[in-house]
């Protein structure tokens, strides 16, 4: 498990020492602003705020030294390991990199959460992180693949008598060009999720000078969605954390944000609000993302019971959380277990009904499920499988089972369908999901869709697939960006999602809907292991438990796979 177990608190963690100096780390965390690193998202896990209590606590003990040498006195090649040093310019730690014949020196953490990245992979002139797989450009240190979107700072090396000394930071290194001519003037997105702000964001990384607005039915600004059901939800990230940028940013960018906008209609070259607005678009995004499946059941419309997709959902379980003792969570989802996990951090009673026999097997397989329920149950978790809520009557859910459970706090979790109306009405081409091709573009010209509503033919496995990850669709809103302002970029990444029960992350690279053979490297139970999810011999997916380097090195596997299909 190694350092990154550490840091998770598996080990070698005092709670107590960690609420003694709470209060100090989040005074300098709270310090932080959009100057000091535009992506704030680093700092919104509580796997960050322990990791960093206990760099903190190490210092202490340790003369608080930063990591390694100082890199202002020079140091040998010989000190590389796999062609990487961790070491300090003053306070701050900095990472040095041989590729090649050349060296670079870039900030030691990945600018989304924190991420070690002298634990990462150096693939042709990047670095990715081991945590979520984010990738930075050695030579700029510009963040070229979500979840990242801030840039890492660099330093000017100087090799000298067969040493490698670190000088000065070095700026103004990202070179962006100017759009093409054939840019549009105005861009409109339909959205505010993981998409549509990704879209936004590299339009004005580009250089993009025309007009953008993004139209977003949400009533908050777009948030960090992943951490409303870890760290947000059970109480250890402040909701300053949650926002993707400060409300400031959008006017400082020329983002014209609407929110409480829902597009009712796409005529021609422009779209129309349910508030009667009508906005012209030369390109126009569709990102209206995915909502959850509502309970059909007696007593499902009552104000305890709630869904989870956004920042007022998550208000709202937190204030009914307050009061509620004993929480019901329906369906045993990736968000619905996530959601189990930050309620028993509230030190709620935690009840979970589900219709399957294992947890998430149908992702990860029987083992993994197994892993889970037994992981949950460890924590207090209480499971009701092979059953189902058929009506709830105050606060007493009836099972399928005849059982009775009284919960003051009833949380759905059976999955999200995508918001496909919208493109329905405009006549779009639909295949259980918006159909697209490969630069993102539907049947509709100059119209795009990316993120949980967009199908498109997926190079690696073959087939036209749609999923409902967080990074791919940021990485679709990245890639529609560009194709929106006159450029011709293929979508083809690999797929990526991360999910986070406890103390225990579970990374899975690719797409596999269907297999018939799972083949196991190391000990799930153990906390230690990669599984590879096979379909006629051939790998389509891979999950892995602290295999981080394990899992870049698949991902690259299937681009690598990906390019020779070509």
């Amino acid at each position: 498990m190694g350092d990154r177990a550490l840091a998770m608190g598996t080990f070698f963690f005092d709670e107590r020492l960690i609420d003694d100096e709470q209060g100090r780390i989040d005074n300098e965390v709270n310090a932080f602003t959009p100057h000091d690193c535009a992506d704030r998202s680093f700092v919104t896990s509580r796997l960050d705020v322990k990791c960093r209590c206990l760099m903190e606590l190490d210092f202490m003990t340790k003369e608080s030294q930063p990591s390694g040498p100082d890199l202002t006195s020079g140091v040998a090649l010989t000190q590389f390991v796999d062609g990487k040093l961790l070491g300090h310019v003053g306070e701050e730690e900095v990472l040095l990199v041989q590729d090649g014949s050349e060296i670079f020196a870039i900030a030691a953490h990945c600018s989304h959460y924190h991420g070690p990245l002298n634990e990462g992979l150096m693939v042709g002139g990047t670095i990715r992180c081991p945590w979520h797989h984010a990738c930075f450009d050695l030579r700029s240190g510009d963040a070229v693949r979500a979840p990242a979107l801030a840039p890492l700072d660099c330093w000017q090396v100087e090799k000298r008598d067969n040493l490698v000394f670190v000088r000065e930071k070095r700026v103004g290194l990202i070179q962006r060009g100017k759009p093409p001519t054939s840019a549009p003037e105005k861009i409109v997105i339909v959205g505010g999720g993981a998409a549509g702000f990704a879209a936004a964001e590299m339009l004005r990384r580009r250089e993009f000078r025309g007009s953008i607005v993004m139209l977003s039915s949400d009533s908050s600004a777009p948030v960090d969605r992943p951490n409303l059901s870890k760290d947000y939800l059970a109480g250890s990230a402040p909701e300053d954390w949650v926002p993707l940028r400060p409300d400031s940013y959008y006017n400082e960018a020329g983002i014209e944000l609407r929110l409480n906008s829902e597009v009712v209609s796409i005529n021609a070259r422009h779209v129309t609000t349910g508030k009667g607005d009508q906005v012209a678009f030369d390109r126009l995004l569709l990102a209206t993302g995915a909502e959850p499946v509502r309970l059909s059941i007696p007593g499902a419309d009552q104000p305890h019971v709630r869904t989870l997709r956004s920042l007022t959902d998550c208000r709202a379980i937190i204030d009914t959380s307050k009061t509620s003792p004993r929480a019901l969570i329906i369906g045993a989802s990736f968000i619905g277990l996530e959601v189990a996990a930050a309620l028993r951090a509230r030190d709620i009673e935690v009840h979970v009904v589900a219709p399957e026999k294992r947890p998430m097997e149908r992702i990860l397989g029987p083992d993994v499920g197994n892993f889970i329920r037994a992981l949950h149950e460890e924590h207090g978790v209480i499971f009701h499988l092979e059953d189902t809520v058929t009506a709830i009557n105050g606060q007493r859910a009836t099972l399928k089972s005849g059982r009775t459970l009284d919960a003051g706090l009833v949380v759905a979790g059976i999955g999200v369908r995508p918001r496909l109306a919208l493109a329905e009405k405009a006549g779009l081409v639909i295949d259980r999901g918006v159909q697209v091709n490969a630069f993102l573009e539907t049947s509709a010209t100059g119209i795009y869709a990316a993120g949980d509503i967009a199908r498109w033919p997926d190079p690696h496995s073959g087939e036209r697939i749609r999923v409902e990850h967080w990074v791919v669709a940021q990485r679709q809103g990245q890639t529609a960006a560009i194709n929106m302002m006159g450029m011709r970029e293929k979508f083809a990444a690999v797929p990526f999602f991360w999910s986070q029960h406890y103390d225990v992350p579970i990374n899975y690279v690719g797409h596999a809907e269907q297999w018939d053979e799972i083949a196991i490297d190391g000990n799930i139970r153990a906390r230690d292991c990669l599984l590879k999810y096979k379909r006629k011999g051939r790998v389509l997916a891979v999950a892995s438990i602290f295999r981080d380097l394990a899992s870049l090195q698949a991902e690259v596997q299937m681009e690598d796979e990906m390019i020779q299909s070509v």
